[in-house]
């Protein structure tokens, strides 16, 4: 018979996905991987369990039985692991690292529900997504918040939060730009190398426009840089100082009227921001309960 959960688990997970590629990318490994343990399960308890469906997946009547002892064990699981918490006690600093934009905009909307599950001290380390994703897989930081896709072998990616770059000024700019009307405003640019900087490049090159034509007035290192420099540039309405940052990073600038953005005319600049954690410490329940709990938090 099965003598551990792995295969139990990897159910219950396609089950809660509705999807065998969802399942695959939340457990970190590959699709062929989840058939197999899927293929394996079935073949152990003699029962055809789940039916692929265009819409998701769905559980055939033996499924559905196995579904509910499989809830149970895991529920089992789950007490028996938060019982050794306890007897553990231990303190401990849960050390989040977190790309710029996340760490600075985002992140403190929501501390104190991270602090009320960690029921610890938890450091918060902010630097570029390519040091956090290293920082993970060296074990130096427990999670990482990324806004740049940074894939490595041995990481657990999970999409999280979808962002927007903008383009804004402390002038009043029309609602529409056109990528002509770029080459007229005054630049405030994030630093070479930035995630930022690529991104809107790469837009802007797809648009067929030349940021090196750009009259760039200042490069600065971070996204609060950014901001605090058009806010203190002087109005003009003939050339106005422009940025692209993460609209986060903007939203209270542009509720009091102190900032206005546009969109650039046929182009929407979005990311995807993620979190990444070591294959080894999926099973982790103390991680896990932290990242369902971010993943809520998607807006």
């Amino acid at each position: 018979m099965i003598k551990d959960f792995t295969k139990l688990e990897t159910f219950l997970v396609v089950i809660k996905e509705k999807s065998f590629s969802k399942a695959s990318a939340k457990l970190g490994i590959s699709q062929p991987a989840v058939t197999q343990q899927i293929k394996f399960l079935e073949e152990q308890l003699d029962a055809k369990l789940i039916e692929r469906k265009k819409n998701g997946v769905r559980l055939t009547k033996e499924g559905e039985e196995v579904y509910k002892i499989a809830q149970k064990i895991a529920k089992c699981i789950q007490n028996a692991e938060q019982e050794l918490l306890k007897v553990i006690n231990k303190e401990m600093t849960f050390i989040l690292g977190a790309s710029f934009t996340i760490g600075n905009y985002i992140l403190p909307q929501i501390i104190g529900e991270i602090r009320k599950v960690i029921e610890n001290d938890i450091l918060i380390k902010v630097d570029v997504s390519e040091k956090i994703v290293d920082n993970v897989l060296d074990k130096k930081y427990d999670l990482g918040l990324i806004e740049s896709p940074i894939f490595k072998d041995g990481l657990i990616y999970r999409e999280w939060m979808e962002d927007e770059l903008v383009l804004f000024s402390n002038t009043k700019l029309p609602r529409y730009v056109r990528t002509e009307d770029l080459y007229r405003f005054n630049w405030i640019c994030r630093e070479e190398g930035s995630h930022t900087r690529k991104l809107v490049a790469e837009t802007f090159e797809n648009l067929g426009v030349s940021c090196k034509k750009f009259n760039v007035i200042s490069e600065v290192s971070s996204s609060t840089a950014v901001v605090n420099s058009v806010l203190r540039a002087p109005v003009d309405k003939e050339h106005p100082t422009v940025s692209i940052i993460s609209r986060y990073a903007i939203e209270d600038e542009l509720e009091s009227g102190r900032l206005f953005e546009a969109k650039i005319k046929g182009e929407k600049i979005k990311r995807k921001f993620y979190i990444c954690y070591l294959k080894e410490r999926k099973n982790d329940p103390f991680l896990m309960k932290i990242v369902d709990l971010l993943l809520k938090f998607k807006k």
